[in-house]
């Protein structure tokens, strides 16, 4: 099956990995001592992409190899480095870059509908 998704399956099981990450520094905005953390998206794909690996275990290791610590550009007292405003507009662009990914998948297996199905 991942064939047939090609990098798609992968791509969208990352990026739902990286919403999971910046859910989590919105989440901890008010955390003392939270580091915002982020996810190096080609580093990850490229990870997963390797060829050897089952799909569940090369998602967990390109997430592991890929997650970073993102500095913060507004330092607070308590060293937490959540900035709420660029958080936000991050979530909505990786949410907006998960939907695309999910639209390439639909596309396929709607495409391999219609060839079983004839429709």
């Amino acid at each position: 099956m991942s064939d047939f998704l090609g990098i798609h399956g992968t791509a969208l099981a990352l990026r739902e990995q990286r919403l999971q990450l910046l859910a989590a520094n919105i989440a901890n905005a008010d955390t003392p001592n939270f580091k915002a953390q982020d996810l190096d998206f080609a580093s990850a794909l490229r990870t997963a992409l390797q060829p050897g690996a089952a799909i569940g275990d090369a998602i967990g290791d390109a997430v592991a190899g890929a997650q970073v610590a993102r500095p913060s550009s507004q330092p607070s007292m308590d060293g937490n480095t959540v900035d709420g405003d660029r958080e936000n507009a991050t979530f909505a662009q990786a949410t907006l870059e998960y939907r695309a990914s999910l639209s390439f998948v639909e596309s396929k297996v709607r495409s391999m509908l219609t060839a079983i199905t004839g429709q």
